[in-house]
């Protein structure tokens, strides 16, 4: 049944979904990628959409900035519209030396400044991890493709302007490739419901070097994460038949 945040029937969803943070990203993902397209849902301008790739349902949905209104959207999917399989497409700032702009992150770990996983876990620090077949389905999609891809660590920050000074120096002392604002939350709040969850990070800009993307560069290497989730979820549903 509809929520406050998601005006859509039962059934509107495919079990796999796509979670852009944009709105307008979820609406150019649809009408560029996703075959019979159609929307769902447009509560308070985020729109969500569900159409099909290679024959297999699939449903793309905004979230907005931030893990507060991520974790709306996502426990929403899971709990009231039965989603199974999520993968977050966004982008995300470098701060590791060895990782460029343009480069695609499957991100392995999400570290936080936030306390909202703390929240679900007792008061104690939960290790957020992807799911191992979603990121192995990902890596062989990546190779098939021949996108070279960064697995590891990512920060999902609560702020975007972070205040503290030494900030980035920590992440990159801690082996972090890039700093983002959902995925932490994502893979919590999946643990929690007992689904499944993967973010897939192409690199906009590097914060230390001050190299960025231009807004043509970034829609083409965006296009090219969206094509490694949607083929990341075909080999995984295939291998899960």
């Amino acid at each position: 049944m509809p929520t406050p945040h998601i005006a859509a029937d039962q059934g509107a969803f495919a079990e796999a979904v796509l979670l852009p943070g944009d709105p307008l990203r979820a609406k150019y993902i649809a009408e560029s990628f996703l075959d019979g397209a159609e929307l769902v849902t447009s509560v308070r301008n985020m729109l969500g959409f569900t159409g099909t790739y290679r024959g297999m349902p699939v449903s793309v949905m905004g979230t907005g900035m931030g893990m507060p209104s991520a974790s709306i959207y996502i426990t929403e999917l899971i709990q009231v519209y039965e989603v199974e399989r999520l993968i977050r497409v966004g982008t995300c700032g470098a701060v590791a030396s060895t990782t460029h702009i343009r480069d695609t992150i499957l991100a392995l770990g999400a570290s936080t400044d936030s306390t909202v996983n703390r929240a679900r876990y007792g008061g104690w620090d939960y290790s957020a991890t992807a799911d191992f077949e979603l990121l192995s389905a990902a890596a062989r999609a990546a190779e098939v493709a021949a996108i070279a891809i960064r697995v590891g660590n990512v920060h999902s920050s609560d702020t975007f302007h972070n205040p503290h000074p030494n900030a980035v120096e920590i992440y990159d002392r801690m082996g972090v490739l890039a700093v983002e604002m959902e995925a932490a939350a994502l893979y919590a709040i999946a643990a929690r419901e007992r689904t499944r969850a993967l973010c897939i990070l192409t690199v906009s800009d590097h914060i230390v070097t001050g190299e960025s993307t231009d807004s043509a560069e970034r829609e083409r290497t965006f296009g090219d994460m969206v094509r490694l989730a949607l083929e990341a979820l075909v080999d995984d549903q295939q291998r899960s038949d």
